[in-house]
């Protein structure tokens, strides 16, 4: 019997050592921070849902806290498009800010599958000390129109799914959520007390003294009659010339992610009647850079020419009109192209390394791109290219032949999905060239033209005839 004692003992011991080794190895949530208060205000008067987040918080434990801890559930992390945090200090017109860096972590999935990302803050925040953060985090794909079929004369109306309470690993001792709407209509929406309506903007608390993870579901269900702009893919090729301009080329297909047209399509009534096909869109606004040239606007028919270009010092606006308005689930593919100059985005650095710098994203105004293709084609006989981007991309290299070419041309390929607008940041590629390359073209036309010019000459001066022999 003691010895089946002395077993169990053993046995029990060993599985409490197995569980604490195990905690001890993987990464654990801190306990040390409390958020004081926390504001959250969710813009919904466009298809792309910007969240804006509002945090004081606090270090109530006894050791220093480097890091700040955000929290998603699934479906939020599946539609992130960017995650950004800063520091404030100071109050209204004197408040400044400080970026922080937001990275996901690989700490385990929380309660219900919720994700995690990590604020860096700038210094370790000590005991009873308190920061103020400012997030700004932006979500697509999620407004869900329902009905998900509307007829040319009806109005858009969607649902938007989230938590009157904000998630988060923390406890929170005062928090409130405001959500924005296009219009003041506004089907239906979640009550969870207390609630509060005026206009186009709902509140949900305050609510005091909530645990860690708390979680209430509401959906609210508005009229949204805004472009659903969405780019399935986008193929962009900047193609770098040192002989003085860059060429831009950008292959889009455009689709309206919102509720399906049903029944005919009526010209004549889209026309009079202005409340017809209100949530269709037909022109879309791309910023282009200044001092474009030879811009051009075409589809599978041929050239487009309901564009319109206006450009000044600082930026170019090109006003596109597809063929006909674009309803729910219809597509549209097209092809826009221009030339820019090359002393405005190219340039050298000390070491004699060149590079370009331009912007990155979806020139469309208010538009969410699945899958952005960033195709940058080096000039011929560039060496070591690399690419810096402020966000993370997939990258890889290809080449490309192109007139005249005889070893090819370097293509970076930067690849990224979900791209908004806030993506639209200067990117950096460099690459080694020696200015003898540049000859090699002219040679080889020089070159071609002398071999043709000898072979004439000597085509000339050659008697290919057959005489007859005289006869003495």
């Amino acid at each position: 019997m003691e010895a089946m004692a002395i077993l169990r003992l053993a046995l029990v011991f060993s599985i409490l050592t197995s569980f604490s080794l195990l905690a001890g190895s993987s990464p654990s949530l801190s306990t040390e921070l409390q958020i004081v208060t926390a504001e959250r205000r969710i813009d919904l008067t466009s298809h792309i849902v910007n969240v804006f987040l509002t945090l004081k918080v606090e270090n109530i434990g006894e050791s220093p806290a480097s890091e700040v801890l955000l929290a998603f559930s699934p479906t939020e992390s599946d539609r992130l498009a960017v995650v950004k945090a800063a520091a404030s200090a100071g109050k209204k017109k004197k408040k400044s800010y400080l970026p922080l860096d937001v990275k996901p972590t690989d700490l385990p999935d929380g309660p219900n599958g919720t994700k995690y990302y990590l604020i860096h803050l700038l210094k370790p925040l000590g005991k009873g000390e308190s920061i103020s953060l400012e997030v700004l985090y932006i979500l697509t794909h999620s407004l869900e129109p329902f009905p998900v079929e509307i007829s040319q004369s009806e109005s858009q109306l969607v649902y938007y799914r989230d938590s009157a309470k904000i998630l988060s690993p923390y406890p929170i001792k005062q928090q409130a959520t405001f959500l924005k709407t296009p219009t003041s209509r506004v089907e239906s929406f979640t009550r969870v007390v207390p609630t509060d309506r005026a206009n186009t903007e709902l509140r949900y608390g305050p609510y005091e003294e909530q645990p860690p993870f708390s979680y209430s579901p509401i959906i609210v269900h508005f009229e949204n009659n805004k472009a659903f702009a969405v780019v399935e893919e986008l193929v962009r090729e900047i193609e770098i010339s040192h002989w003085g301009s860059i060429q831009v080329t950008e292959h889009y297909k455009l689709v309206h992610a919102g509720a399906r047209h049903k029944g005919a399509f009526s010209r004549v009534e889209y026309q009079s009647r202005p409340n017809s096909g209100v949530s269709s869109f037909k022109n879309l606004l791309a910023e282009l850079p200044p001092r474009v040239h030879s811009v051009y606007y075409r589809d599978n028919i041929g050239n487009i020419s309901s564009s319109r270009l206006r450009t000044n010092f600082k930026k170019s606006e090109l006003l596109i009109e597809p063929r006909y308005p674009l309803f729910g689930g219809w597509k549209s593919t097209f092809v826009i192209g221009y030339g820019v100059p090359l002393e405005d985005f190219l340039f050298e650095a000390a070491d004699g390394t060149r590079y370009l710098n331009y912007s990155f994203g979806c020139p469309l105004a208010e538009t969410v791109v699945d899958k952005l293709t960033v195709k940058v084609v080096l000039p011929e006989g560039s060496k070591n290219p690399s690419a810096v981007v402020p966000f993370p991309v997939e990258q890889r290299t290809e080449r490309k032949y192109s007139y005249l070419d005889v070893v090819g041309r370097t293509v970076v390929v930067l690849e990224k999905s979900n791209v908004v607008p806030e993506h639209n940041s200067p990117f950096q590629v460099y690459y080694q060239f020696s200015p003898i390359y540049m000859l090699a073209e002219p040679l080889m036309l020089t070159s071609v033209f002398f071999l043709f010019f000898m072979a004439c000459v000597t085509y000339l001066h050659l008697d290919l005839s057959i005489s007859k022999i005289k006869q003495t």
